[in-house]
């Protein structure tokens, strides 16, 4: 993964942030993944507040886990501090990357623990 991949990610993140805003009604998941840890939060744009996060590195049992089920743990772990917070239903920003493997999971399992998106 060189610099032409990360420019190529950059300008797909471009496009969908076009259309993919964050209100205080539908807030925004965000997904970032690095090559050993992934994250998510969630935004609202309107006030440009974070409201909640989660990552693999705060996680202990996401932590340890690799790959896919690392993302699983994130993904239920930010829908619960969601649900606490009294939200419900997100918009997801897939933050140029493809929805496959470690996104696909993270969203899949968000949605398992009851966020709406």
């Amino acid at each position: 993964m060189g610099a032409s991949s990360n420019i190529r990610r950059g300008k797909i993140r471009q496009r969908v942030r076009q259309k993919v805003k964050g209100s205080s009604a539908r807030p925004r998941l965000s997904v970032f993944r690095s090559n050993k840890d992934i994250y998510a939060q969630i935004i609202n744009d309107e006030d440009g507040r974070t409201l909640v996060s989660a990552s693999s590195m705060k996680d202990k049992k996401a932590h340890d886990a690799a790959g896919i089920a690392q993302a699983e743990h994130v993904g239920a772990a930010i829908a619960e501090k969601a649900k606490s917070a009294g939200i419900e239903q997100v918009v997801f920003d897939r933050n140029g990357y493809l929805y496959h493997g470690r996104v696909k999971a993270l969203a899949e399992a968000a949605r398992k623990a009851g966020l709406q998106f």
